[in-house]
């Protein structure tokens, strides 16, 4: 098989800003001529950047999907494509515009511009990992051996996502970003204020509102409660008693450790402005906010590494296809196959270890991370698994997922188990013992898969012997 190239696309809507990258992504098969192919990415290259506008917005509670769709066909003009030159794709809504009335909407206009979006809604858990993965941290995380943790602070929220080598520890989100408070720049007359940050100011009895006059004086109570609050999200300084009115939906859980730190998102790149430039230039707090962060304890008390994208660190470059096989060792019940886009929650390697019922409480509050709005859709549960299991082995591991994955089986969705080692068929004879009577399930092994993947399990061939699995990797440009 030759090399072939595929052109993808990538569409990041957020609080703030939208943008859109194209990738030439060339797949290459590793295989031998006599073995199952093998098809992996073998180079990326970003070949286009558009230019990153504020997000259209409609109301304050709806996307304006119209405006959308004509910044994507202008991007193709200037980028000098057609639609139809491209293969596949993602779109991400995320931070405030994921809570939009009409998210899935716009998802559904754009899906005409790509032939596979991948990602719909990214809730704030998934958008943590997308932005470290984005912003390089995991592979800080692999390469110095030591918890690191990516604090991406956009637009209307700063989302946290705690990598040790390849796994994803935690997550955790805070209202905190820039455009809480938005700025006419030329009059510096504040347009909008957050309800969050309403309350923040009534509490602290501050005389600030729209229409007031915007001044780094009057607004700096507001950034150090910010801060500090920030400082405090990954263990440093005493608590705010503000603490828990900006967490968006839970903090990170205090039991790990933060070695380490790199920023992602728009105010990552104010982190170096220097004071006083016009502090109010992109009509926001973020400059305000950036150097608050630089001085902030974080800095002092942390190593803070480069990141490879700021702004950029969620957008998504393609889901770019992997070709797989699983089979001799697979368990399934009839009738549920084919699987689309479903993503990923692969369980950390110091989880798997755990007794049943830990192990089941970690499942629990991991499948929340693909929560959106209370709404939560199916996910693959990827494990690396024991290379000789003992049989107790085999049985925690399936006490652990059926109780973990109680909010999955309640809502009936089938239960897709992915295991790295080879032992997919014995857990599944474990896990059928274990569900309700005739419950849809799919244990495959072989197959290796990472958090922010998505993949695709196609009908059995071969007598019902193999297992065809599309796995969809989440390029970062």
């Amino acid at each position: 098989m030759k090399d072939d190239t595929i052109l993808s696309v990538g569409i990041d809507l957020g609080t703030s800003t939208t943008q859109l990258i194209l990738s030439r992504l060339t797949i290459k098969n590793f295989a031998s001529a006599f073995s199952v192919p093998r098809i992996n990415i073998a180079k990326k290259e970003v070949i286009f950047q558009s230019d990153i506008i504020f997000t259209p917005l409609a109301t304050q509670t709806e996307i304006d999907a119209e405006a959308i769709k004509k910044f994507v066909a202008d991007q193709y003009q200037k980028a000098g494509i057609s639609k139809q030159d491209i293969q596949m794709g993602a779109v991400i809504i995320t931070g405030e515009t994921a809570r939009k009335q009409n998210s899935s909407a716009v998802t559904h206009a754009l899906s005409g511009y790509a032939g596979d979006f991948v990602v719909a809604t990214a809730g704030p858990d998934l958008e943590s990992i997308i932005a470290g993965k984005g912003a390089g941290t995991n592979v800080i995380a692999k390469k110095t051996r030591k918890n690191v943790v990516n604090m991406d602070i956009g637009g209307g929220t700063s989302n946290l996502g705690l990598f040790n080598d390849d796994d994803v520890l935690d997550t955790a989100c805070f209202d905190i970003g820039g455009r809480l408070i938005k700025v006419t720049p030329e009059t510096h007359e504040i347009t909008y204020i957050s309800p969050k940050v309403k309350q923040l100011i009534q509490e602290l009895h501050l005389d600030i509102h729209e229409k007031t006059v915007a001044t780094k004086e009057r607004l700096q109570p507001i950034i150090d409660v910010l801060t500090q609050v920030l400082e405090n999200s990954i263990g440093l300084g005493n608590k705010s008693p503000y603490f828990d009115l900006f967490v968006t939906n839970h903090a990170l859980h205090p039991e790990y450790l933060v070695d380490g730190v790199t920023f992602s998102g728009g105010v990552a790149d104010c982190l170096n402005e220097i004071l006083p430039a016009d502090e109010f230039r992109y009509g926001d707090i973020g400059v305000l906010l950036g150097h608050a962060v630089a001085q902030s304890e974080i800095f002092k008390q942390k190593t803070v590494y480069p990141s490879v994208e700021t702004i950029r660190a969620t957008v998504v470059g393609a889901g770019s296809h992997t070709t797989d096989v699983t089979g001799s060792t697979i368990a399934y019940t009839d009738g549920i196959l084919p699987l689309r886009n479903l993503p990923i929650l692969k369980i950390a390697k110091g989880d798997e270890g755990l007794e049943a019922d830990d192990l089941a409480t970690r499942i629990s509050e991991k499948i929340k991370w693909y929560q959106v709005q209370n709404e939560l859709n199916n996910v693959v549960l990827a494990l690396v698994g024991k290379r000789s299991p003992t049989f107790s082995d085999i049985q925690r591991y399936a006490a652990g997922i059926v109780k973990g994955a109680q909010v999955l089986i309640d809502k009936h969705e089938p239960l897709i188990i992915m295991v790295h080692e080879d032992m997919a068929k014995a857990l599944g004879h474990s896990l059928f013992a274990q569900l309700p009577d005739r419950y849809p399930f799919v244990c495959i092994d072989s197959v290796k898969v990472e958090n922010g993947d998505y993949i695709d399990i196609g009908e059995p061939v071969a007598g019902g012997e193999v297992l065809p699995v599309i796995v969809k990797t989440l390029v970062f440009g």
